[in-house]
Formats: C-alpha cells, sequence, structure tokens
C-alpha cells in the first residue's frame, strides 16, 4: 500500500472547510476526529492542540505502518497534514499528547477504488523509482557497516567499534523516514534511552553507544548487538520493498531537516559519543537525495524554488563542511555557541523552502 504525508503551513477556516479538511481536535486526553471515513486519493488533517501538552498526530496503517505524521503541535496552535491514501482500507487515527505513547486511537475508514498520483505521470513515477533506488542502495550499505560494527561489539574490539559507530549510522540516518515509518523498529534500533520512560527496553544503537563510551561493555552487550543486526536485516527487507509516492519523498526531505532541528543540532542524539554532526551530514544527504530525485518535477512548477533550494543546501553544505576533520567531524562538544546558532540558522533557512517542495509537486 503506497502512502504519502505532507506537512504544511496552516489555512484559515474558510480555506480549510473549502478544502474540505477533516478537523481534529487533540487535547491530553481525547482525539476528536471530525469524519472518519473518506475516499481514496489525498487526505487533508487540519490539527489543532486544545490540550495542555505539545502533541503529535499519525494516521497509521495495518501493523502500525506510519502512512503520515504531524509533529510538535504546540498548545493553541495547528498544523496540516495531508496524506495520499492510495488503495481502500481500514486505518487508525492517533494523538499523542506529551509525544509519548501509543496514543489516544481511533478507526478510520477509506473506501473507493485504488489511486495513484503516478498512474499517467511519467516525469512522478521516474521520480519515485530514482529515489527508490537510492534507498535500495543505502540499505545494502546500512546492512553491511552494520554487520562490522556489531562483530567489532562482539569481539570486545572497543576502539574499532568506536570509529565503525559513527560510520555505519551514515546510511541509517540518510534513510531515516523510510525505516521509522515501519513502527516498533524504529525505537528498538534507534531509540535514546528514553524510550524506557515509554516502557520498552533500551536496545540498538545507543545502547551500544552508551556500552562503549560511558558505562563500558556489559554483560548483554552480545546479546543487545546480535539483535541490533537481527533488526537491521529487517528494515533493509522491507525498505527495499517500500512503494513509494511523489510527496512522500518530499515530507521525507522535511524530516529529516526537522531531524537535524529537533535531535543533531542540539546534541541530544550522540549524547555518549558526541558524534552528531556524522549524523547531521547524513540526514542532509538524504534530504538532497529526495530532492534531487523530484527536481524535474519542481523545475517544470515552480522553477524559482529551485533556484532557492540549490542556495540554501549550499549555504548549509558550506557551513557543516567547516566542521569537518578527515574523514569525519569534529565532536559536538568542540562546537561553540555561536557555531551550533550557525549551522541551526542554516537548517531553519533550507527548512522553509524544503517545505512548499510537497505542496508543488501535489499540485495539478
Amino acid at each position: 500500500m503506497g502512502s504519502l504525508a505532507v506537512l504544511a503551513a496552516c489555512g484559515s477556516p474558510a480555506d480549510n472547510a473549502a478544502s474540505g479538511a477533516i478537523a481534529v481536535e487533540a487535547s491530553d486526553n481525547a482525539c476528536k476526529v471530525a469524519k472518519t471515513e473518506t475516499g481514496t486519493g489525498n487526505v487533508t488533517f487540519e490539527v489543532t492542540n486544545k490540550g495542555t501538552k505539545v502533541t503529535e498526530f499519525y494516521l497509521y496503517a495495518e501493523g502500525d505502518r506510519i502512512l503520515g505524521e504531524v509533529e510538535n503541535i504546540g498548545p493553541g496552535l495547528s498544523r496540516k497534514l495531508i496524506v495520499e491514501v492510495t488503495e481502500s482500507g481500514k486505518f487508525q487515527t492517533a494523538c499523542k499528547p506529551g509525544m509519548k505513547g501509543d496514543g489516544i486511537r481511533g478507526d478510520f475508514t477509506v473506501t473507493g477504488d485504488s489511486k495513484k498520483s503516478t498512474d499517467g505521470d511519467a516525469v512522478l513515477a521516474e521520480a519515485t523509482k530514482s529515489y527508490q533506488r537510492y534507498v535500495s542502495s543505502q540499505a545494502d550499505q546500512l546492512l553491511v557497516k552494520t554487520e562490522e560494527f556489531v562483530n567489532a561489539v562482539k569481539a570486545k574490539k572497543v576502539d574499532d567499534a568506536k570509529a565503525l559507530f559513527p560510520v555505519s549510522r551514515i546510511y541509517w540516518e540518510r534513510i531515516e523516514p523510510v525505516a521509522e515509518s515501519f513502527g516498533d523498529l524504529d525505537p528498538k534500533i534507534d531509540g535514546r534511552e528514553d524510550v524506557i520512560e515509554d516502557g520498552m527496553a533500551f536496545t540498538g544503537y545507543h545502547r551500544l553507544e552508551k556500552d562503549l563510551w560511558e558505562s563500558g561493555l556489559q554483560a548483554d552487550s552480545e546479546k543487545i548487538a546480535d539483535q541490533l543486526l537481527t533488526d537491521v536485516k529487517e528494515i533493509v527487507a522491507k525498505a527495499k520493498g517500500v512503494e513509494l509516492t511523489p510527496v512522500q519523498l518530499a515530507n521525507g526531505a522535511k524530516e529529516l531537516l526537522d531531524e537535524v532541528a529537533t535531535g543533531k543540532i542540539t546534541g541530544e542524539e550522540d549524547r555518549y559519543s558526541h558524534t552528531d554532526l556524522w549524523d547531521f551530514r547524513s540526514n542532509v544527504d538524504g534530504s538532497q537525495a529526495a530532492i534531487a530525485a523530484l527536481r524535474p518535477v519542481v523545475q517544470q512548477k515552480d522553477a524559482a524554488l529551485v533556484s532557492t533550494l540549490d542556495e540554501k543546501f549550499k549555504a548549509l553544505d558550506e557551513a557543516l563542511e567547516k566542521h569537518r576533520r578527515g574523514d569525519g567531524f569534529k565532536l559536538y562538544t568542540e562546537l561553540s555557541k555561536d557555531e551550533v546558532k550557525a549551522l541551526a540558522e542554516a537548517v531553519d533557512a533550507l527548512g522553509e523552502p524544503v517545505s512548499r517542495v510537497a505542496e508543488v509537486v501535489s499540485a495539478k
């Protein structure tokens, strides 16, 4: 089942009514979806946070596969989520007050014939095929490098494992939006220690990162490493087979920049190794790859936006490359506050034009 999610700026209530948006009222203990059945194609949700906690809204397919999500909706704020649902079926909506847990769920039904935006559009179809080839190549490398990392951990070669940790994550970070869509596998592989608060075990890359840099290898480190490789193999198989849609590419490009803004630029992602700039670089690489695949489409519809994207990507590349050291980067702890600020500003400047790509691509 193909799907896509687009995060777009909120319009006025009149605009939303005219566009047929489904109103969602999220609070600390409820998730009121005004309409729970619609047809295939683009589905627009207008999510308003009436609660006291920052919230998220999701549309899930079977097996908790994420079809679309909008995050970080502060109290009193509204965000729009557009999801292209290409097949009929049973789905679930979810609001997550506090951005934790399984969320407040509700059933959602989509009816009608199969409908894809790529049908009859060779340029859009080639864009998705191009990006799927990229995802496949990165998934292959993810498996190779993760296996090398796991072998080093199991052999107790700490220095080798430390060197391989940021390298193995390059390929994960480049295709993170695709990998994240597969339910519980993402927190098992890439969850930070905070996942314990959601009742989950602390496993995966970051548990091994803590073992290597802080606590020392533990009695169960080998078991954790084996499970990481098993989970990565499953993700790789799913990522190579997933069917993507054009706006999903655009949304993924923006999600990768959001990952930088909320995790990498703060130093929270790799809190033990401080190798955040490797992840930062990889997220930007993945965003660039998605936009590159869509470039012929965007060029046809909004050539000025292509120029802006080129300019802002170049500026961010230049800001980041200042911190390169050999084949890698400085540690996050070596950056000054002004350097962090400069990187954050470059990410913000790029985020705005990237956020416009989805609407350009989906426009008729």
